[in-house]
């Protein structure tokens, strides 16, 4: 990093690219569910039809059914699917993307999940941050034994998840009617003593204190908050935890609220946006869109949208002395879109911009067409 003339000096026989359009920091995406099996797509019609998310769940659908799905595949199509999803992923500009598991929910499956992550991670050009979530739902053979399951999470699933060193962090679903803050309390609690950070699903449909606790715990992020009250969003501005918005989410669920991005940014709070990739409530890959309804929906700034997806995103994922910025020491995932002013990076509504992108220095090859999630794909 530097001026032209000094680094040609100092780097004779360097290979030199040009770049037409705007060259940003690799985006990093800091929140998805990207291993799953088949898109939800009964899920999406009874929404249009107007049931809301618990009835939907009530009746089947929801994460259960992408549980359902996951414990029927194998690990390797799991991987032959997540690969697809990852090229996708970098494809549009994320160099470093946040996996969760979470549609296992048993300790075969969970584990079934987070190595999937890593042999993926393994084969691929993109970083993998794993992350466990086994306390996304309670599963239905444990419904009337609430208490029974959390002990499982606490007492076998996260000491062989720290065993094996598959998760960087563990995250909790904290929300009326799936975890609630005392049970989440008690989970990160434990994921703590095995060595990993923690983050929250906090405050999606309904204000709980989600923010509050992991501010207090000292999580790496607080995500979705659309319900978040006055008094989480100063103690997210009061602490070092990151507001992780997902507006693609909110829009693809119909909903009409959006977390408080205004407000938490005048507070004082960091703001990060992510995907959300999910086959549930957010099928999409492309971190461009999620600027643009950054600043339609949530009412930022351009130059905080980027950040947001940058160095704001990387802090999400406790990285941000790493990658996230274009500075000497940092990690050189550089992304280049096409466009004559920066600020279009988030105006061009489900365009794909990207023209180039580099991972660790290394040019990544990018695909001529269209670029298949892999819904279909077999191992």
């Amino acid at each position: 990093m530097g001026s032209y003339a000094d680094l040609r000096d100092a780097h004779a026989g360097a290979v030199v690219e040009e770049v037409r359009g705007v060259l940003f920091p690799g985006f990093v995406d800091c929140h998805t569910h990207a291993v799953f099996g088949a898109p939800r797509l009964d899920d999406h019609e009874r929404r249009a039809l107007g049931e809301d998310y618990k009835t939907v769940a009530a009746k089947g659908g929801g994460i259960l059914q992408s549980v359902r799905d996951v414990r029927a595949r194998s690990e390797s199509e799991l991987v032959a699917l997540l690969g697809a999803r990852v090229r996708a992923l970098l494809a549009h500009g994320s160099t470093t993307i946040e996996v969760k598991s979470g549609y296992g929910l048993d300790p075969a499956n969970e584990l079934k999940q987070l190595r999937a992550i890593r042999e993926t991670a393994a084969a691929e050009r993109a970083a993998l941050v794993p992350t466990f979530l086994g306390a996304h739902e309670v599963p239905p053979e444990f419904r009337d034994r609430r208490a029974e399951y959390i002990r499982q999470v606490c007492d076998e699933m996260l000491p062989a998840v720290a065993r094996e060193h598959l998760a960087a962090a563990c995250d909790v679903f904290c929300e009326p009617g799936v975890f609630d803050v005392g049970e989440t309390r008690t989970i990160l609690t434990a994921a703590r003593r095995h060595g990993l950070a923690l983050k929250l699903h906090a405050d999606e449909l309904e204000g709980s204190g989600g923010a509050e606790l992991a501010a207090a715990l000292g999580a790496l992020s607080a995500d979705h908050l659309a319900a978040i009250s006055d008094a989480g969003i100063r103690a997210l501005a009061a602490s070092e935890t990151v507001a992780v918005l997902l507006p693609a989410t909110m829009v693809f669920l119909g909903a009409r609220a959006q977390a408080p991005a205004r407000r938490l940014v005048e507070a004082g709070a960091a703001v990060a946006l992510a995907t959300d990739f999910n086959p549930g409530s957010s099928p999409t890959v492309g971190l461009s869109l999620v600027m643009a309804l950054g600043v339609s929906q949530l009412g930022l700034r351009y130059a905080e949208v980027v950040s947001a997806v940058t160095v704001n995103a990387a802090a999400a994922l406790g990285l941000a002395t790493d990658r996230g910025q274009i500075a000497p020491g940092f990690r050189a995932d550089l992304v280049s879109c096409g466009v004559s002013d920066w600020r279009e990076v988030a105006y061009w509504m489900g365009e794909q911009l990207v023209t180039a992108v580099w991972t660790g220095g290394s040019a990544c090859p990018l695909p001529a067409g269209p670029v298949s999630l892999g819904l279909h794909v077999k191992a």
